[in-house]
């Protein structure tokens, strides 16, 4: 039996809300769904699309930290608080994880954790 590795980002939610960033087990690591929290703990100041980048940074470096990349990545899932902002978003994706072309689903949701969050984005990968 495969033991888990676990990442942490050091988002405050993690010690309050009990989880860690990235879980591997086996070839498969799953990344918790990834606001855009900076090194400060606050929210990436700016748009959806330095919020969104923001958060594809903090997932690159769980899944290398767990010895993936992001080549690996099969599936991610975008979630936006604005219909507006879908094309800013799904650009920031293109630019991070379309060499991989996962499987990826947008959707729109009333809220994130963050009230000032424009979106949260998860992701899996399957190491090779």
């Amino acid at each position: 039996m495969t033991a888990r590795q676990r990442t942490a980002s050091g988002s405050p939610f993690e010690a309050k809300f009990g989880f860690c960033r990235a879980v591997r087990k086996g070839n498969r690591i799953i990344v918790a769904g990834t606001g855009p929290i900076g090194p400060d703990g606050k929210t990436t100041p700016g748009g959806a699309e330095e919020q969104a980048a923001r958060c594809c940074e903090l997932i690159i470096a769980a899944i290398e930290d767990l010895g993936g990349t992001t080549k690996d990545v099969v599936r991610t899932r975008m979630l936006l608080t604005d219909f507006a902002d879908q094309d800013a978003v799904g650009a920031v994706h293109a630019r991070y994880f379309g060499e991989a072309k996962p499987t990826a689903t947008m959707a729109g949701v009333a809220w994130l954790c963050g009230a000032d969050w424009k979106v949260e984005i998860e992701a899996e990968a399957l190491v090779s």
